[in-house]
């Protein structure tokens, strides 16, 4: 492994570093991912900004009112479908926070608007959701691994009060998420 000399300061996000010694690719791909997880850390993102503030707008009073998934689903706003079946429906989003990120929906709302509000009812449905999720991963070609995310209420950063679940991949992900 090479020695890592520091210059510490970031330009337009940027870390700065000089590396001496004897290297090869693997020691630069090793170096470039610590680097990219630790500068990950510093750095934020306009999409997940507007997100949060997407979610802080939503009315999660009127949780049996239409979303924008009835229209996806009506077929009245066009998505770009992944997968789809009798129960569930499939599609990117439409402001991904990763190279791929797919969203999840049930078909019927059946009352479900969030997880907090699932029932024994929806044991099956959520449990589809779930396996779809790692249907679409495999035809999507994640794996290495990917990120399933259920966001719940406004301080967990739910927008649309359907229940869906995220499917995220295609790059390393950070812990903690958020």
């Amino acid at each position: 492994m090479p020695k890592v000399h520091w210059i510490w300061g970031f330009h337009e996000h940027t870390i700065i570093l000089l590396m001496s010694g004897n290297s090869n690719n693997k020691d630069h791909h090793i170096i470039s991912e610590r680097i990219s997880a630790f500068a990950s850390h510093f750095t934020s993102s306009t999409p997940m900004a507007s997100e949060k503030q997407a979610a802080l707008a939503a009315t999660p009073s009127d949780v049996d009112g239409p979303t924008i998934f009835d229209k996806i689903i009506n077929k009245e706003i066009p998505p770009t479908v992944v997968y789809e079946d009798d129960k569930v429906l499939a599609f990117r989003d439409i402001t991904p926070q990763a190279p791929t990120h797919i969203l999840i929906i049930p078909k019927v709302k059946d009352g479900l608007s969030g997880l907090s509000k699932s029932e024994e009812r929806h044991f099956e449905i959520l449990g589809r959701l779930l396996y779809t999720a790692k249907l679409v991963a495999k035809q999507e070609g994640l794996d290495d691994g990917f990120r399933v995310v259920i966001n719940d209420g406004p301080k967990g950063c739910q927008s649309v009060y359907h229940i869906h679940v995220h499917l995220l991949g295609g790059r390393q992900m950070n812990w903690p998420p958020g």
